[in-house]
C-alpha cells in the first residue's frame, strides 16, 4: 500500500472527527485557539492510537487469516465506508448541545474521540493482514486527523454545519474505493 492511498484512508477515517469538530466550532462564540487545539488532540491522538491496537491484535491472528487477507479488508473498508454513507444520508438532525459556560467537558471529548475512532481500529485490522508499517500510517493518520479537526473546529465557527455531511459521504466512498482497490489487486484483476 503507497504513501497516497495511506494518505486518503487517513482522510477518509478523520472525516467523523471532522464532522463532530464542526459540532464541536459551531458552540463557539469566538474562535478559542487553545479549545481548537485540545479537539485535534484529542481526535487525533485516538486516531493515531486505535490503528496501533488493531494491528496488535491482527498480528496475533495473521497465520489464521492471511489466505482470506483481502476479503477482511475489503469488507471491513466497504462496511466502514457503508455506515459512514449510511450515517450521512440517515442521521436525523439532532439539537446541538453547546455548553453554557462554553468550557470543553473533557470527559465528552474522550467519549466522542473515542466513538469516532472505531472504525480506525478496524483498519489497524487490515493493516496487520497486509502487512503495512503501522508507526508511519498510524502517524499519518494521527496527523491528517488532528489536522483536519483544527479545520473542523474553524469551518464549524466559521460556517456551521453545512459541510458536515458532504465530509461523511466523501470519507465513506473513498474508503469504499480503497477496499475495493484491495481486493482487485490481490485477485489479480487490477495490476497497478
Amino acid at each position: 500500500m503507497g504513501l497516497f492511498e495511506l494518505f486518503l484512508i487517513a482522510v477518509g477515517l478523520s472525516m467523523d472527527a471532522f464532522a463532530v469538530a464542526v459540532c464541536k466550532g459551531l458552540c463557539m462564540k469566538r474562535l478559542d485557539a487553545r479549545q481548537a487545539v485540545v479537539i485535534a488532540l484529542f481526535f487525533g491522538g485516538f486516531q493515531g492510537l486505535m490503528p496501533v491496537i488493531g494491528w496488535a491484535l491482527g498480528t496475533q491472528f495473521e497465520r489464521y487469516i492471511t489466505p482470506v487477507d483481502h476479503w477482511i479488508a475489503f469488507v471491513l473498508l466497504a462496511l466502514i465506508g457503508g455506515k459512514m454513507l449510511w450515517d450521512a444520508f440517515h442521521d436525523e438532525e439532532e439539537e446541538l448541545a453547546c455548553p453554557a459556560d462554553g468550557k470543553l467537558d473533557l470527559r465528552e471529548l474522550a467519549l466522542l474521540a473515542v466513538a469516532t475512532s472505531i472504525d480506525a481500529l478496524a483498519v489497524g485490522i487490515t493493516f496487520a493482514f497486509l502487512r503495512v508499517d503501522i508507526v508511519m500510517s498510524a502517524g499519518l493518520i494521527g496527523v491528517t486527523t488532528f489536522a483536519l479537526s483544527l479545520v473542523g473546529v474553524a469551518v464549524g465557527h466559521r460556517f456551521g454545519a453545512r459541510y458536515e455531511k458532504t465530509a461523511a459521504i466523501v470519507g465513506g466512498i473513498v474508503l469504499i474505493l480503497i477496499g475495493t482497490k484491495i481486493l482487485l489487486e490481490h485477485l489479480g484483476i487490477l495490476v497497478l
